[in-house]
């Protein structure tokens, strides 16, 4: 094999061509590669950072929601509590009215009771006073004998 001035020819322009690319050429593209490898390592920081709050978020959420239901069940055993009570004041407070409604009606029936007693005295003491005009054969004054009259009511 002859080295001729072909050879040389070649082998100088590919080692010019060479430091050409390493002066001009490589150092942009290795930036450009270090600068993506930054950018995808930064990308996956993110994402870790990212699903540790998202995991953080779940947590605090369900914590949160716990809290919520236990308020949700004290509110509603507090509603239950006092619907109880209002009930039970309900009650009483019909007991109450219908005591008084008994009283009440109670006292009505005594002064109907007195009232017809009374109307019953003056009929069996006009009765009375009516039997004695026919058995004596004569008037019987009601106010002259009205002490008679009033003995014999309360008798009966």
């Amino acid at each position: 094999m002859d080295i001729n001035a072909t050879i040389i020819g070649q082998s100088i322009a590919m080692i010019i061509f060479v430091w050409f690319c390493m002066k001009y050429i490589w150092p942009p593209l290795m930036e450009a590669i270090e600068e993506r490898q930054t950018q995808i390592a930064d990308g996956i920081a993110a994402g870790e950072q990212g699903r540790k709050k998202l995991d953080n978020a779940n947590i605090e959420s369900k914590k949160i929601l716990d809290d919520a239901r236990k308020q949700a069940t004290n509110i509603l055993d507090q509603a239950n509590a006092r619907a109880t009570e209002i009930v039970s004041d309900g009650k009483q407070d019909g007991l109450k009215e219908r005591e008084h409604q008994l009283s009440l009606a109670k006292n009505d029936i005594e002064q109907e009771t007195n009232k017809a007693r009374d109307e019953l005295k003056e009929q069996v003491s006009a009765l009375a006073i009516a039997s004695a005009e026919k058995i004596l054969g004569r008037e019987v004054n009601e106010e002259s004998h009205a002490d008679i009259l009033d003995e014999l009511a309360r008798k009966l």
